[in-house]
């Protein structure tokens, strides 16, 4: 399968090296010839410009791979999961103590925030560049020339709708930086939604329908200003550009059977739509945009997904028998139950909450929640090897919570060690590991199911609720569930929790809905009315968490003694600490709630229109 032509591919690391140019402060020393590689000798002809839009597309895979993968910080500042690493402090747990400016807001043993604002800007850089020399390159037509520009677009706007979402009103850089810059200022929400708008309208014109999997193409552009619209409450224009994308013939929900595992009656659709060998295959006509990664192609990210240990529980530790030893073990030579080869050694960083584990599966017929697709604790057995030779009855035997009297609890840690999970989605072969991790696999960005349930929260904002139900219904039709009848936006949550998750931004989508909430003046389904007044202290984001979720709302302490807590503030992440300081010429806004806010200035409402 092609991804990116050869051409591209050769001259990638060139471009790569020319932006890392782009950014030096001054040159020193002596004058030195240009580089082959340097910005002038590359941005020239279709290639190089199209190699530029190749390197955002090859970062905006660090989304959903690696060790503490970043989705998993956009899942735990929402109300489906939180984070379970409960063995020691610093993890965004106590987030009234550990989310601040100053804190480590980068790593994978903490949270991900500041990854998403420093990898948005590098993004927005990279895609800057292109946006910016479009007319110092030639082109064999116009066409072209529009379709990488709109592909540009498309990456900036990937970027700032995040940042737009997650942190509100951040700076707007509109081109190229070819000097050091320290006068930033913070560009109101509003005014970037609607630079972004704009500037995907343009793209939806020129980028193709059909590309190679992997690239962006215009179901992923009106995809994105789907986003975009109900952000700004263009409800209108927000059914107007999922319908671009639903009815324009190139992308329809699977409800048939395909791929690797076709043949297999145990297996089901739902199943194989989330197959690693399924995803970009070409009868897939349901993912729009994915990102791709495989163990045998260059440029690979080391070591995958690492969805298995990110999202599945610490089955193999921490559980005792009824008789009093210990029941669970991670061999991967001496359990003829193979349960490490099956379900991965998790450590349950991203736990999954009753809300998303148990309260939203009321359907028995949702094949998303039925047995094969999803794993419930008590489907793993007892499979210590030691427990043969200890005589105890209970090898081989399904794992219970309780002791027999139902006196004792028999997992040591149940917020790390005990939920359930979706293993249609994290069954991800680890070659490389003896102890699977989650391997490579490519994965969706932005697939049909979601432009459906996009355009059913339009419908539901207009208050055709008749229309919603139908898209939601397309969605749970496919996973042989009923219909719903009734929709209110909390029916549109839970079908985005079940069908979503460890897929979407969760705290991007969420706050996108509770500015809405703000915006409009309409009355949520707890029958509250919010405003842009006082959405810091006020907001339909800690609501919803506090009302579905049972940590941060029942004071839940950490066997490491630290408590789960949230206040509403935290409806916008705080701006690192580092971007503000180091802006000495100018005044980047620091988030209600969070020190140093009471320095900030009115924001810009126009878009500057120079760098």
């Amino acid at each position: 399968m092609k991804i990116h032509s050869n051409i591209t591919k050769s001259i990638l690391a060139g471009v790569i090296a020319a932006m890392g140019a782009i950014s030096c402060s001054e040159d020193f020393l002596e004058p030195k010839p240009l580089s082959f590689y340097a910005p002038e000798n590359t941005f020239i002809d279709e290639d190089g410009m199209r190699a530029a839009n190749i390197t955002n597309l090859r970062n905006l895979r660090y989304e959903w791979y690696g060790d503490g993968a970043p989705i998993i910080t956009q899942h735990i500042f929402s109300e489906v999961a939180v984070e379970g690493t409960t063995d020691k402090s610093g993890p965004a747990q106590d987030l009234n103590l550990m989310i601040l400016p100053d804190k480590n807001l980068n790593s994978a043993n903490t949270n991900r925030i500041g990854w998403y604002w420093y990898e948005g800007f590098k993004g927005i850089k990279y895609a800057n560049t292109v946006i910016t020399r479009i007319d110092d390159a030639t082109y064999p037509s116009e066409a072209v020339r529009n379709e990488i520009l709109g592909t540009a677009y498309f990456h900036r706007a990937y970027r700032y709708y995040n940042l737009t979402q997650c942190f509100g009103d951040v700076p707007f850089i509109p081109g190229e930086a070819t000097k050091p810059k320290l006068d930033f200022y913070s560009n109101s929400r509003e005014s970037i939604l609607l630079e972004l708008k704009k500037n995907l309208e343009f793209a939806a014109q020129w980028v193709p329908a059909v590309k190679d999997k992997g690239e962006v193409n215009v179901a992923a552009v009106n995809h994105l200003l789907t986003k975009v619209n109900l952000a700004l409450g263009e409800f209108d224009d927000a059914i107007a550009s999922a319908s671009a994308v639903i009815n324009g013939g190139v992308h329809t929900l699977m409800t048939e059977r395909f791929g690797v595992d076709a043949n297999d009656p145990t297996k089901n659709v739902v199943w194989d739509l989330h197959q690693a060998e399924n995803k970009s295959l070409p009868q897939n006509t349901e993912a729009i945009l994915l990102v791709i990664d495989r163990i045998d192609i260059e440029g690979n990210i080391d070591g995958g997904t690492n969805v298995q240990r990110n999202a599945v529980p610490l089955w193999w530790a921490g559980f005792n028998t009824p008789e009093g030893n210990r029941g669970t073990f991670d061999s991967p030579t001496d359990d003829p139950f193979k349960l490490i080869q099956k379900y991965g050694r998790g450590i349950g960083r991203c736990r999954g909450t009753s809300y998303s584990t148990k309260h939203i599966w009321k359907d028995e017929n949702d094949l998303r929640h039925a047995p094969g697709n999803w794993v419930n604790m008590e489907d793993i057995v007892y499979n210590n090897p030691a427990l043969v030779g200890q005589g105890d009855s209970y090898y081989g035997k399904n794992l219970q919570l309780y002791s027999n009297d139902g006196v004792n609890i028999l997992c040591n840690d149940t917020i790390r060690n005990y939920y359930g999970w979706p293993h249609y989605k994290f069954a991800i072969d680890d070659p490389d590991r003896l102890k699977p991790q989650g391997g490579h696999s490519d994965w969706y960005v932005f697939r049909l199911a979601e432009t459906y349930l996009l355009r059913a929260e339009a419908y539901f904002w207009k208050g055709q609720t008749g229309l919603a139900a139908d898209d939601i219904n397309a969605v749970r039709n496919r996973a042989g569930a009923a219909d719903v009848a009734e929709v209110t936006i909390a029916t549109i949550l839970d079908e985005r929790a079940r069908e979503l998750y460890y897929e979407e931004p969760r705290k991007a989508e969420l706050n996108r809905i509770s500015y809405l909430f703000a915006k409009t003046g309409k009355a949520a389904y707890n029958g509250k009315v919010y405003s842009m007044d006082n959405f810091s202290q006020d907001n339909f984001f800690y609501d919803r968490i506090m009302e579905t979720t049972d940590f941060y709302n029942k004071n839940v302490f950490t066997r490491h003694g630290d408590e789960y807590t949230m206040s509403p503030y935290h409806v916008l992440w705080p701006i690192p600490q580092g971007a503000i300081d180091s802006n000495t010429g100018g005044v980047i806004n620091q988030n209600e709630g969070y020190p140093g806010a009471e320095n900030n200035v009115p924001p810009l409402t126009t878009i500057p229109e120079e760098f």
